[in-house]
């Protein structure tokens, strides 16, 4: 598959053939859903806890008579129904965690990408090397490439004045090629790729890996 590579004033410099492997697979949408909510689970602490009867501090005394008083049996301060009591059915830590097999994993990943390239939603540049962080500058490349919307910039490894250039504009979210994941992708409506994150990508997740995958 050949996707054109633009330069940072919008124009089409170039072609680069890429892995129909990764970047023309047909969408299947039950691998991509379970990617998304096995990443999402995986992300959640598990830390909420709540306190039992059996675990909330105050005295055990009997709160009154059990008879001849006009109200309803008590005999704890600590009951669900008092307030201050106990939880009942509340959270406690537990593991959220979901596996997920590898090849489910990066299918998703080929999935997805191949549908941002399908819509015309994945656009590739040459390079994306800033001489020095200028918000502004930034926000000229994004205008010139017709990114009116959330994008998500991919370079090949974390480039520190591409990172602080991009950092206070809404929307906009700066990532390596090795940390490219379902819920990214499925969060930005345009992707924006530099010519050496798109072969660190054919790397990671070409057909050369599929038989040992």
């Amino acid at each position: 598959m050949q996707l054109p590579v633009h330069s940072l004033t919008g124009e089409v410099a170039d072609h680069i053939e890429v892995s129909d492997y990764v970047f023309a697979v047909p969408f299947n949408n039950a691998v991509v859903h379970q990617a998304m909510v096995s990443q999402q689970a995986n992300a959640r602490q598990g830390t909420a806890d709540t306190k039992t009867r059996g675990r909330v501090a105050g005295s055990t005394r009997k709160l009154f008579a059990q008879k001849h008083t006009g109200n309803a049996r008590a005999g704890s301060m600590k009951s669900p129904l008092r307030r201050g009591g106990g939880i009942v059915w509340g959270p406690h830590p537990r593991d959220y965690r979901q596996a997920l097999p590898k090849k489910m994993r990066r299918l998703a990943l080929r999935c997805l990408l191949s549908a941002k390239v399908r819509d015309g939603e994945l656009i590739a540049v040459q390079e994306l090397d800033l001489a020095e962080a200028k918000t502004k500058e930034m926000s000229r490349i994004l205008s010139a490439l017709g990114v009116d919307s959330t994008v998500l910039v991919v370079t090949p490894q974390a480039v520190e004045n591409v990172i602080k250039s991009a950092r206070n504009i809404p929307g906009v979210k700066i990532m390596p090629a090795a940390l490219l994941n379902v819920v990214a992708l499925l969060n930005h409506k345009k992707v924006i790729i530099t010519v050496a994150a798109l072969r660190k990508a054919d790397d990671l997740w070409g057909d050369k890996l599929a038989a040992g995958v």
